[in-house]
């Protein structure tokens, strides 16, 4: 059974400057695909800049999604085309310098992949029991980790479970109760798995 969050991700996208994009990935990730050699490999990149660039590929992203088993997962922390050029320019003068000219290739989704706008962050939630009381946590996190008040953006479903999208808060509260959920600071969520 498909999984398509596009109506529930399109609302939390801000596009407010040209310099702004979110990073997508088309991935095949050995759990779907056994005969994969490694834990996972990018069908595809997409810089998103605008609500229409993203529903104009929609059906693109779908296509190869659904062909190569993959996923379209999305970072929904911005990122800065200008941060990212000025990071993906000392990665190469990294990797020649230790003369690893192979990576240079890959120096510019390897700065997409590493810096979002610092000032403005959602955190994921990875949260693989359906019957979890979200509830309870959201709670929890609210009234007893800094800063309070209301930290809940939205739910996005995933295969096993789903993703709980928050503002950030003090982990240490939340860690000493929920133990054994992976909190991602700057990680993809799904957008669409076959």
């Amino acid at each position: 059974m498909e999984t398509n969050n596009f109506d529930i991700i399109l609302p939390l996208l801000k596009f407010e400057s040209e310099d702004h994009f979110y990073y997508l990935q088309i991935l095949q990730r050995k759990k779907e695909n056994e005969k994969l050699g490694s834990n996972s490999r990018v069908i595809r990149n997409y810089y998103i800049k605008s609500e229409k660039y993203l529903l104009d590929r929609k059906s693109e992203i779908i296509d190869l999604c659904n062909t190569f088993n993959a996923r379209a997962m999305l970072r929904l922390n911005r990122r800065s085309f200008e941060k990212v050029a000025y990071k993906a320019i000392q990665n190469i003068a990294n990797s020649m310098a230790n003369r690893e000219f192979s990576f240079c290739g890959k120096s510019y989704d390897r700065a997409v992949g590493n810096g979002h706008i610092e000032n403005e962050s959602l955190w994921i939630l990875d949260i693989d029991e359906v019957s979890r009381k979200t509830n309870d946590m959201m709670l929890f996190i609210e009234r007893e980790c800094e800063p309070f008040g209301v930290k809940y953006i939205c739910t996005i479903p995933s295969k096993n479970g789903f993703h709980l999208i928050t503002t950030p808060f003090n982990l240490k509260e939340f860690k000493t109760i929920y133990t054994d959920i992976e909190v991602h600071k700057d990680n993809p969520t799904n957008l669409y798995i076959p």
